[in-house]
């Protein structure tokens, strides 16, 4: 049994700022790779959104914003290997079935270095590029124990400041994007 990364919807939102937006339950990947021909600098609207914060399903091939971490078999990694490699064959131009089999293994096994968290805690993800090279931060939201729950003052998500990481926020329009989404 091993952990991998599963995609979670927490409202409709992806399925408006992201190109595609991955179903709930999917396996996923940090995906960076999708990007490593694309000037971000040039990247726009869901692509950028996209570049920015998502990850990547691995039925779908969407995007989605968190991903929570999920017990997996034997079977489902397997599975989640094979996805991965016949897109790269088929989207990325894998040369072949071995190289693009190498590369999904080495995707999957960053997903699962993501995991040393216990099953359910949510993951999010801030991409940019730095230098030239894209940087990937990953934060986690851990749920806190029943017993210390105080429902009345529990918030569904918080800011936390981190020194050294400033970053201009997003703010799509998403009342445009959903009339242009139709």
């Amino acid at each position: 049994m091993t952990r991998l990364l599963r995609t979670v919807r927490l409202d409709p939102s992806d399925a408006l700022v992201f190109p595609r937006a991955a179903e709930p339950g999917e396996w996923a990947v940090p995906g960076g790779f999708c990007f490593w021909d694309e000037d971000p600098a040039r990247m726009e609207g869901r692509r950028r959104q996209a570049f920015r914060a998502g990850f990547l399903g691995l039925s779908s091939f969407g995007w989605s914003t968190l991903v929570e971490v999920a017990e997996a078999g034997p079977a489902e990694r397997a599975a989640a290997v094979a996805a991965l490699a016949a897109h790269l064959r088929a989207a990325f131009g894998a040369p072949d079935e071995a190289t693009a089999r190498a590369a999904a293994e080495e995707e999957i096994a960053f997903a699962e270095s993501l995991c040393e968290h216990p099953p359910g805690t949510l993951v999010a993800l801030a991409r940019s590029a730095e230098g030239g090279e894209q940087r990937e931060r990953f934060r986690t939201l851990h749920e806190r124990p029943r017993e210390h729950r105080a429902f009345e003052t529990l918030p569904v998500f918080a800011t936390v400041s981190v020194e050294g990481e400033e970053e201009d926020p997003i703010r799509p329009d998403l009342a445009r994007m959903a009339r242009t989404n139709r």
